[in-house]
């Protein structure tokens, strides 16, 4: 019988049950680096990078959208000028290269604010080299993680994966083929959203990512 939800108590409770999913999928030489999805992704990337002793930092990622169809992606744009472009998307938009260059730039813009909110001056982590894990507290559409994941694979991350507590059973199988492992510790078939998989699932404050990150 498929589990009912809340799961968890918080989001520090499943970033323990999830550490412990994802002991086999990395290597245990200190390497790692757990990149949590602001802000409530970083909560549960917290305790992961506690309990697996490595590193921890915030990802923050903008995806692209189509003007008229927000949801459909032209491509993600992440820190350090590092652009995604979904080709096909792209070919079938009809968007001349200025159209592209201002919704990409609006995007850069967006992702420059919010680090700088986040992290400060800090720089970001250096990811390429580097096995990298995307953690978010729960998928609703995943085209945020989707954007992630195609951010981290251009920075060269030697092993992609992305761990969350609970995402839909119908997750867009585009988002498994993006990264090398996709680990989740439910699947509904009736997800409902994120927060209802929580006792609590109070907003989390840029101040609270910015204690959890040190900066």
């Amino acid at each position: 019988m498929e589990r009912r939800p809340p799961l968890w108590a918080d989001r520090t409770e499943a970033g323990v049950e999830l550490a412990a999913r994802l002991r086999d999928h990395l290597p245990h030489d200190g390497q790692a680096l757990v990149l949590g999805l602001p802000r409530g992704g970083v909560v549960v990337a917290a305790e992961v990078a506690r309990l697996l002793d490595a590193d921890l930092d915030a990802l923050v990622v903008c995806k692209v959208g189509v003007p008229w169809h927000p949801e459909l992606a032209l491509g993600a744009v992440g820190g350090d000028g590092v652009r995604v472009r979904n080709d096909d998307v792209v070919r079938h938009t009809g968007l001349t290269e200025a159209q592209l260059e201002q919704a990409f730039t609006a995007a850069e813009a967006q992702v420059a604010r919010r680090e700088q909110i986040l992290r400060g001056g800090r720089a970001p982590p250096e990811v390429a080299g580097r096995p990298a894990v995307i953690v978010d507290d729960g998928l609703a559409t995943g085209a945020t993680a989707l954007a992630a994941a195609q951010v981290v694979r251009a920075l060269s991350a030697t092993v992609v994966v992305l761990a969350v507590p609970v995402a839909p059973a119908d997750t867009d199988p585009r988002l498994g083929a993006a990264v090398d492992a996709f680990v989740t510790l439910a699947r509904p078939r009736r997800f409902g959203a994120v927060g209802t998989w929580y006792e609590d699932f109070r907003q989390v404050e840029d101040d609270d990512v910015r204690a959890l990150l040190g900066t």
